[in-house]
């Protein structure tokens, strides 16, 4: 077990581009102390595993689950991470597993109501993006166009295109979202 879950603290540093100094700088822990826990010549309690997930952004239960190669691809709805950036009109919920090297990123997004068309600014970017509308009127701009499609409609589009979406109306939109990694984030 502590060989287990000093690898996983060794990959998820250097996943990081994370010294061991800069680690020991974070949890107070001597780089000795981190170098024998990594090489699983020493147990770790609780306590300091804790504060090494603080330090490395995870949470505690990431050292005891089993690895997302040898794990089931099977993500239960109450293990779904939902985030928001504080500024942004959606919230994203993530559908999909972190797989390595991974070829899209699925995700719930709800869109939420009172956008204003002078805030839609078209962008554009690498890779592709497929939309499929559960609820709401979704539009959509691309190009120079306007377009508004309903549950069940879709879109499956080039990202170099200038795009964007939003919601102008006075209910929440729900949208099924799968593209290439980190363009929603």
């Amino acid at each position: 077990m502590h060989k287990e879950i000093g690898e996983k603290i060794n990959e998820l540093r250097n996943s990081k581009d994370m010294t061991l100094k800069e680690l020991s700088e974070k949890t107070s822990l001597s780089v000795s102390f981190l170098s024998q826990a990594e090489r699983g010549l020493t147990s770790i309690a609780i306590i300091t595993l804790q504060k090494i997930a603080e330090a490395l952004g995870v949470d505690l239960n990431y050292f005891f689950t089993a690895p997302a190669a040898h794990r089931p691809m099977i993500m239960r709805s109450y293990e779904h991470e939902v985030f928001k950036a504080s500024e942004s009109n959606h919230i994203n919920t993530n559908l999909g597993s972190q797989l390595p090297n991974r070829q899209m990123d699925p995700l719930l997004v709800t869109i939420l109501p009172g956008q204003k068309p002078e805030d839609i600014q078209p962008y554009e970017h690498q890779g592709e993006e497929f939309v499929y509308v559960l609820e709401g009127i979704f539009t959509v701009f691309l190009e120079d166009k306007q377009y508004d499609l309903y549950p069940g409609d879709s879109m499956h589009i080039p990202s170099t295109i200038p795009h964007n979406w939003a919601n102008f109306t006075s209910k929440l939109v729900k949208i099924l979202s799968v593209s290439t990694p980190s363009v929603l984030k």
